[in-house]
């Protein structure tokens, strides 16, 4: 099967890219590519343009993807074990009250063995996953990853950027408990400060008034922004300058931290596009470039899959609660996958 590479924006418009791919270190002034990285932003040329890229629906997008004769995959998932994950929790709580650290978010990774079926399929899953959710999908010979994201680092169109803070997560059905969760508006308070913060520089920051996203089976706040810039920015120096949120790593965002967050992530197992951004640029001059946080997912390496999640540990947080949220936002992307 050739190599693909997947992108659908909320409501349903969605581009297939096969390969063989070209790798550019900067953004094509024609659009038309993909943009493919990990979470430390080691790939020197992310930008991958491929050589067919066509616009596809739900009735094309196997006719175009190429996986005639594939099944779906079935997946025999395995207990995560609890150690490591407490050890993280409990040395950057230590952090936090401390005062020295404001959040890290560490990431526990399920894992599982694909006993039939190719994972590559599952793009039909992330096809028609909630409307709100950004698709994603990077499928490599025996390698790859896919999910539908509900977080946007920032779209880009000529002078305007526009961003979210997407943090703090709860089971819908606690609506109204969740609203006045102090732990979870600590949370999110933090990525919204930081994305104002980051992008203050380009002119006045406009913040909608905090609000509630669901996606799937889970619940979470929302906050969106938006910058008229002075001056045009590189596509390439925003994601530099905005990745990693407090959503998925750490605030401050020194160096020193960020090399902790990679340490953690390290013993931790986790794979390299969770967290990471991945992105698309339309078509043509000027449209517009799309780049979202690569949560909600699976990724797979041969005949092992991996199924992370996170969570962001601040002053309030009791690791029960925080152990129950990661494997809530598992159990909403096994049951979007189908896996």
């Amino acid at each position: 099967m050739t190599d693909i590479a997947f992108f659908r924006l909320p409501g349903g418009s969605a581009w297939i890219g096969t390969g063989p791919f070209e790798a550019l270190p900067t953004l094509p002034a024609e659009g038309g590519a993909f943009y493919v990285n990990d979470f430390d932003l080691s790939d020197p040329a992310p930008w991958k343009r491929p050589a067919v890229l066509t616009e596809v629906s739900e009735e094309t997008l196997a006719q175009k993807a190429g996986w005639k004769g594939l099944s779906l995959p079935k997946v025999q998932w395995s207990k995560p074990a609890t150690e490591w994950f407490k050890m993280a929790f409990r040395r950057i709580r230590r952090e936090v009250l401390a005062r020295r650290l404001e959040k890290m978010v560490p990431v526990l990774t399920e894992t599982g063995n694909i006993l039939e079926g190719h994972p590559a399929r599952l793009i039909e899953r992330v096809m028609s996953a909630p409307e709100n959710t950004w698709g994603y999908a990077w499928v490599q010979e025996q390698a790859g990853f896919l999910g539908a994201t509900p977080e946007l680092l920032f779209r880009q169109q000529g002078h305007t950027v526009e961003t979210m803070a997407l943090a703090g997560t709860a089971k819908p059905g606690s609506h109204d408990a969740f609203l006045h969760d102090v732990k979870e508006i600590e949370e999110h308070e933090i990525v919204v400060r930081y994305l104002q913060d980051r992008l203050s520089f380009l002119s006045e920051v406009q913040r909608e008034p905090r609000g509630l996203c669901q996606a799937g089976s889970l619940l979470h706040f929302q906050t969106r922004l938006r910058v008229e810039a002075k001056e045009p920015i590189a596509v390439d120096e925003l994601i530099q300058r905005l990745h990693p949120t407090p959503a998925v790593g750490c605030l401050p965002r020194e160096e020193s931290w960020l090399a902790r967050l990679r340490e953690y992530r390290t013993q931790l197992a986790v794979p390299g596009f969770f967290g990471a951004p991945f992105g698309f640029v339309e078509p043509g001059a000027g449209s517009a470039c799309h780049i979202v946080v690569a949560i909600r997912g699976v990724s797979w390496r041969g005949q092992e899959a991996q199924l992370p999640s996170g969570c962001g540990i601040v002053g309030g947080s009791a690791f029960d609660h925080e152990w129950r949220e990661v494997r809530l936002k598992r159990d909403a992307v096994a049951e979007m996958l189908g896996v």
